[in-house]
């Protein structure tokens, strides 16, 4: 239960030891869509892959709408921790818990109700098509689950502990290995049988988190009755949250219509950018992992109304993070076909998959700046911003890049690639006009709640 305190001491070290256990979350968290595709391209057949692929997608985008609210309540316990006004958490994860209880419910009603014009507009195969229903309706059973990982996880990063959330999403992965070899490979269920698998996964993590969290409790006291809807807590959640959702929402809508856009390409090429997507998720594992740390380092710091200690977090972690960026570029543009091959054996989608990766692999180095000042602006409390640079990154780049690009005749992958790395560049750039024409918004940006508000 040990937690890290910001606000005074190094800078390079706490952020690393902070940042590792993350990196690793992420890293189990990405293996479940990872190993429900390679398991079912070891034991089904192409359109199986691209089920999968279509399916883990979309539901990657669920997952990244509750990740961007729950991130508000990361972002206020952050700021919280650093003003060291305890009795204010225990409201904040009362109203969280009221808040992401009634989002769990209609995630779900909308999934269930939508799926099928959302396979469609996907323009999934149709050999695919309807191992793609089933692998969304499966999981969306599960959205439960996948919100209250997200929202625990969230309320113990945002108190400095990034270990546990690392051991409950250890739990879920060795569970999720273990029903995909079960249901895929011995009982044949084919994509079913990888979402089944997924989602007890994930029932299993978030029972297992919560026996761990009455066993060892909160640095605040909390109970019961603190679960409530709290007007100005949950205002607050949602004011720092909402816009990360939406952006995350957007960012990875738009890698859905840059999906769409090159299934229509074929069932080699719907494949390959299956594949890529998750060979893309832990390439990024790193930065993710330092946008999260930065963001709980600056809203700990924010908090404790220490703005220039803040900004030095911020460039320590570029600086680091990028060491990791350039070996990953390395490996990426000079080796992409062995990470294809690692979830499928056909040579013609494994020679597209390492095409695209030749260009997508710039992006191993421009996220490195990216994802810390998104962590920064984040635990700022600056998260409007944080939306409308992505909003303009994706609608006016990524997306236009890649339509256009897909009617050449004869196109390839190759081309397709350039779209990430063009507009994260662009993205880049909006970010240091910002920083450099706000520094002193920035500087003193609003905590939470003023601290007159609350008295210990």
């Amino acid at each position: 239960m040990q937690s890290f305190d910001f606000t005074k001491g190094g800078y390079f070290f706490p952020l690393l030891k902070f940042t590792l256990p993350i990196l690793f979350a992420i890293f189990l968290q990405a293996m479940y869509g990872a190993v429900d595709l390679i398991v079912v391209g070891y034991f089904g057949d192409t359109s199986s892959v691209s089920a999968v692929a279509i399916g883990s997608q979309v539901m990657q985008t669920i997952t990244g709408i509750i990740t961007g609210l729950t991130m508000g309540t990361t972002i206020m316990i952050g700021q919280i921790m650093g003003a060291k006004q305890t009795k204010r958490a225990e409201k904040t994860v009362g109203a969280s818990i009221c808040l992401f209880t009634v989002v769990a419910v209609a995630i779900t009603i909308i999934m269930v109700v939508f799926v099928t014009p959302i396979v469609k507009l996907m323009h999934t195969p149709e050999v695919a098509f309807d191992k793609s229903i089933q692998y969304i309706l499966i999981c969306s059973a599960g959205t439960g689950f996948i919100v209250a990982y997200n929202l625990i996880s969230g309320i113990f990063r945002g108190i400095g502990n990034s270990k546990l959330p690392l051991c409950f999403v250890a739990i879920a992965c060795i569970v999720n290995i273990i029903g995909d070899l079960l249901l895929v490979g011995i009982f044949n269920l084919d994509a079913a049988g990888a979402a089944i698998a997924t989602v007890f996964a994930q029932a299993v993590s978030v029972i297992l988190s919560l026996i761990i969290i009455k066993a060892k409790g909160l640095p605040f006291s909390f109970s019961i009755k603190s679960i409530r809807f709290h007007p100005m807590e949950i205002a607050n959640i949602v004011r720092f949250g909402a816009p990360l959702a939406f952006q995350d929402t957007l960012t990875n809508l738009s890698f859905l219509i840059i999906t769409s856009i090159i299934n229509s390409l074929g069932l080699v090429a719907s494949a390959a950018i299956g594949i890529n997507e998750k060979i893309v998720i832990f390439i990024m594992l790193i930065p993710m992992s330092y946008m999260s740390s930065v963001s709980t380092f600056t809203a700990q710091n924010i908090g404790a109304h220490k703005p220039d200690r803040a900004k030095k977090g911020m460039y320590y972690a570029i600086s680091s993070s990028l060491v990791f960026g350039i070996v990953c570029f390395i490996f990426s543009f000079w080796h992409g076909h062995i990470l294809a091959g690692i979830f499928s054996n056909d040579i013609e989608v494994i020679a597209a998959c390492a095409e695209y990766m030749k260009a997508y692999s710039i992006d191993c180095l421009l996220v490195c700046f990216l994802f810390c000042f998104m962590g920064y602006f984040n635990g700022c409390g600056n998260t409007i911003f944080v939306l409308v640079q992505g909003i303009l990154a994706a609608f006016l780049v990524r997306i236009p890049f890649s339509y256009f690009v897909s009617k050449i005749p004869g196109v390839s992958m190759l081309q397709i690639g350039f779209a990430s790395p063009i507009s994260t560049a662009f993205s880049i750039i909006l970010c240091i006009i910002y920083f450099k024409m706000k520094k002193q918004v920035i500087s003193n940006a609003p905590t939470a709640i003023p601290e007159t508000v609350y008295k210990e």
